[in-house]
């Protein structure tokens, strides 16, 4: 599979439709997802803390390839683009999928991408990620919007020092990508050292993590001004599909409550068919279908390189987060007592939506890189 090129219409503007392949893709991963979509089980294992599902990463990682998306075929990856990615995270966010694949599969492979080596000890590390034998979390707080934003661990006596607050699925990370004052560092999770100390957290099927460094070994991946930029090249790519992500939300929680109010009746009659609560949901329609298009914009510009990748990242982010919020609240609401209730999945969409908001970067945050982007008054 050679890298496809971004699609264009005819007057040059991008295609933001999703191709048959991007269609297929979506599928695939539905179905998978749909197998394994077992709530009370989903449920039980967020509230033990480890709601990964090691099978499910096999099959989604190793079975379908999504795991090496966007790994060039000379590393072993899929040589596809982030628009394919986007649609894996639209359905692991329509199905509050606990897997590592945003901050795995995206944000820590396009760092390692992003330090261009074509052999050496991040080639090898790009081929094992993309085959979904190993997962490598960058260890950077999970709301750092910029490497600006990261505190650097330290090297002494060419040993790792340090501790980083907030690191989403550093619990199930084989590989923490560590930016230190020297650079880039791969550490591995179970070498001595190492500490993951997980943290009690809102979304309970993404979890956070403490991690702290204590003389830990680690292979130098790169220098110090190499790994800066890698690292933003991930943040930013992980700000970018995060968005489709919070339009998976989003989309599911519409739909359910939709579901939901045709079948709930109140005085002989569908509540879904009483005029306050059709113009909420029409509101909330439109809210999605507006986040769809900033989310496929930034995932578009993201795959073709485009300078204007950072805006059309940071208009997504300053919009979807809001919509995901929304959505996933009047899901709660328009349940009524039920959306209230931990055997309905309602609260785990509302987390994971309140947890995606601040996330590489608040609203607000973007909304001021908008401003200095375009020149205007900062809101």
């Amino acid at each position: 599979m050679t890298a496809p090129t971004a699609p264009t219409d005819e007057t040059g503007a991008p295609d933001l439709l999703y191709s048959e392949a991007e269609e297929d893709l979506r599928a695939a991963v539905r179905a998978l997802l749909a197998d394994r979509g077992d709530v009370p089980a989903l449920l039980v294992r967020a509230e033990s803390g480890t709601p990964y599902d090691p099978e499910l990463w096999q099959v989604l990682a190793g079975g379908i390839g999504a795991a090496g998306l966007l790994v060039p075929e000379r590393f072993g990856g899929q040589g596809a683009s982030h628009r394919e990615a986007a649609v894996v995270l639209e359905e692991l966010g329509r199905a509050v999928a606990p897997a590592p694949y945003l901050t795995g599969a995206v944000v820590a492979t396009q760092t390692l991408l992003a330090l261009g080596e074509s052999a050496g000890p991040v080639a090898e590390l790009l081929g094992e990620l993309a085959g979904g034998r190993r997962v490598a979390v960058l260890a950077v707080p999970f709301a750092a919007a910029a490497p600006d934003a990261v505190r650097p661990a330290a090297v002494v006596a060419g040993r790792v020092e340090g501790s980083v607050a907030g690191v989403a699925d550093a619990v199930a990370a084989d590989v923490l990508l560590v930016p230190t004052t020297d650079g880039l560092y791969a550490v591995e999770a179970a070498a001595e050292g190492v500490a993951v100390a997980p943290l009690v957290s809102l979304d309970l099927t993404r979890p956070l993590a403490t991690v702290t460094l204590t003389g830990a070994a680690g292979i130098r991946l790169a220098d110090g001004a190499a790994a800066v930029g890698a690292v933003g090249r991930g943040l930013l790519a992980g700000a970018g599909l995060l968005a489709s992500e919070q339009l998976g939300v989003a989309e599911w929680c519409l739909a359910e409550t939709v579901r939901h109010t045709r079948e709930r009746h109140q005085f002989n009659r569908p509540v879904g068919s009483f005029q306050a609560l059709k113009h909420r949901m029409a509101q909330l329609w439109l809210e999605v279908v507006s986040a769809r298009a900033a989310a496929r914009n930034a995932a578009d510009a993201l795959a073709a390189d485009s300078p204007e990748a950072p805006l059309a990242v940071a208009v997504a982010q300053a919009y979807c987060s809001g919509v995901a919020v929304h959505a996933a609240e009047e899901c709660v609401q328009l349940h009524g007592g039920i959306g209230m209730t931990w055997e309905h999945p309602a609260h785990l969409y509302l987390k994971r939506a309140k947890a995606d908001s601040i996330a590489y970067g608040s609203a607000g945050h973007h909304r001021e890189t908008v401003a200095a982007l375009m020149e205007l008054p900062a809101p």
